[in-house]
This record gives structure tokens, C-alpha cells and sequence, in this order.
């Protein structure tokens, strides 16, 4: 059975390319490539365009306008073929995904969750992807929400649950995760397909991606807990910190649980620590603290930002 490959940009001049350099290399032929662009200003369309007329195998949809979720489903809409795999630009992929994708679609499952690697170029970037991205082994199959960087599924399975929420501009890939397991359908695990990630490189742009994500969970609704969790821990730690002036135990307590939420990260980062040159090794461990406060503080910032837009959205629509 035939396999596309869908992947949405814009602006992306600088990464698209390695892009398709890795899907041309891979071990599994894409039978159609969609690349459904949602508006770029830059030079992204020419160099795609320059792609195609050296008689690489893809068709281009401009889709001005187009959010991330309407820019997938039109390019799902316009590829042929049963199964569908899916990433983005800003990614590059293992010459093994495609084939780690479609392997388990074959054999029966709905829905291929594929991983994805933080791929720093500098120390930040090493923090960063230490503070936020899970290690492929950190994953537990039976929980994980994969990316739309690296899933494939089903062409029915994407029509019973309606296609990607184009009324959401962010956590889209989320929401469709989680219809994809409400409607019972059948998920296969691909550590091996592996899609390659550059993190954020700048404090500023890190903050607007988290900011974006947690506006896009309180459009969604998703996860109300866990954000007031966020809010309360915030709200509590200072009062916390100041009875430790007369309890001294406190100090002790607030140090066990800051250990605990740094665990993870400070393990990922000590695995690479001799990727990093010994005069920012300590650079890169205080920032791990650092960054994980400002995803916080990004979150706590966004996420009241789209509860606001939904109650405004089921007002009007009551």
C-alpha cells in the first residue's frame, strides 16, 4: 500500500531544505510528498520550487492563510494513498523513520507514534533541549501524546475523528492525539523513527513557543489541572521560602522537591555533557534551572490568555 508524506511551513527558508534532503535519503521511498505552505514571506517557496525541478517527487500547495492544522488536512486532502506520515519543517529525519512508520501501519495499527531528539548546535540549545525534550527512553507508549513531527496513521483513522482541529492554531496535533485514542483506534510504538530537532535558539523564542503551547491548552481545555498545579506551586513556594526564616526543615523540603523536578532534565544534560566544551559546562547547568522557571512563567502567562478566548468563543456561540 502507498505511503505520502505531508509536512506544513512557513518562513522556513533556512531548514526546509534539509528537510527534504532527509526524506529524498530515506530507507522506505515516499510514494508522494504534500508540502503545503501557510503563507511564507521569505524564500521558502523558491527553494522547494528549486526541489522540484531538479526531479525531486513533490507537489506544492500554497495554502495562504492556512493554520498549521488546515494546512495538514488540505495536503492529507490533496495525497494519495492510504497511509499518511507526518512532520515539519525544522525537523530532519533519521534515514529509518519512514520505514519505522509504515512497518506497524502494515501490519495493522491505526496510528504510528514516532520519536523526535533534541539536536542543539550550541551550549543554550543543549540546556534547552535537556530542560524540555524527553529522552526516547523517558517514553511510555501507553501515555505518550506524539508530535506531529513524527506520526503517521491511517487515512480512515484521520477522517472517523475529522481531520486536525483547524479552529486551533496551536496544540492542534494534541487535540487530534487525543480524539485519535478516544475513538479507540489502535496506537503502535516507533522509537526508531526518529525526527531530529533543533530547540530554540534564544531565550525570547523559547518563551513564545511555551507561551503559544499553554494558550493553545486553555483554548483546548486541556490539562486544567496540571496548569493550577503550576499556579499553586508558584503562589506557594514564596511563602514557603519565607517560613524557612523560622523552620528551618522547610529549606530542606523546598530543596527535595526542586531536586525532583530537576531530576530528569539534569540527567539528560549530564549525558551530554562531553558534547559540551568544558569552559560552559557550568554555564549550561545553571541554566537548566533557569529555563525550566521561564517555561513555567511562559505557560502561567498563556494559558489564562486562551481560557479567555474560549469563554468568549462559547459565549458567542451560546
Amino acid at each position: 500500500m502507498s505511503v505520502a508524506v505531508v509536512v506544513t511551513v512557513r518562513n522556513e527558508e533556512h531548514t526546509i531544505d534539509e528537510l527534504i534532503r532527509s526524506l529524498l535519503a530515506q530507507t522506505r521511498t515516499p510514494d508522494d510528498i504534500v508540502i503545503s505552505d501557510g503563507g511564507s514571506t521569505d524564500g521558502t517557496p523558491r527553494v522547494i520550487q528549486r526541489r522540484i525541478e531538479r526531479g525531486a517527487p513533490i507537489r506544492f500547495l500554497a495554502c495562504a492563510g492556512a493554520n498549521i492544522a488546515a494546512g495538514r488536512n488540505r495536503a492529507i486532502e490533496a495525497a494519495t494513498g492510504d497511509f499518511i506520515a507526518c512532520t515539519d519543517a525544522g525537523a530532519w529525519l533519521d534515514p529509518r523513520w519512514l520505514e519505522s512508520i509504515v512497518s506497524p501501519l502494515e501490519r495493522g495499527a491505526d496510528v504510528v507514534m514516532g520519536a523526535f531528539r533534541a539536536a542543539p548546535r550550541n551550549t543554550f540549545e543543549r540546556a534547552l533541549g535537556a530542560a524540555t525534550l524527553p529522552d526516547v527512553g523517558e517514553i511510555k507508549p501507553d501515555r505518550f501524546i506524539p508530535s506531529s513531527r513524527s506520526i503517521g496513521f491511517t487515512r480512515v483513522a484521520w477522517q472517523q475523528v475529522g481531520g486536525y482541529p483547524e479552529w486551533l492554531d496551536y496544540c492542534e496535533d494534541v487535540v487530534f492525539d487525543l480524539a485519535l485514542r478516544r475513538a479507540g483506534l489502535r496506537f503502535a510504538w516507533a522509537p526508531a523513527a526518529v525526527a531530529h530537532y533543533r530547540p530554540r535558539a534564544s531565550v525570547a523564542a523559547y518563551f513564545t513557543q511555551y507561551y503559544r503551547y499553554a494558550r493553545g491548552d486553555g483554548k483546548a481545555n486541556l490539562w486544567p489541572r496540571r496548569h493550577l498545579a503550576r499556579y499553586l506551586t508558584y503562589g506557594v513556594a514564596p511563602l514557603v521560602m519565607l517560613a524557612g526564616f523560622w523552620y528551618k526543615g522547610t529549606w530542606l523540603a523546598l530543596g527535595l522537591c526542586a531536586g525532583l523536578y530537576l531530576y530528569r532534565p539534569y540527567r539528560r544534560l549530564i549525558r551530554t555533557l562531553d558534547t559540551i566544551p568544558r569552559r560552559e559546562r557550568l554555564l549550561a547547568v545553571a541554566l537548566v534551572p533557569f529555563l525550566r522557571f521561564v517555561g513555567d512563567v511562559a505557560k502561567m502567562v498563556g494559558y489564562p490568555v486562551g481560557v479567555w478566548w474560549r469563554v468568549r468563543r462559547e459565549r458567542a456561540n451560546a
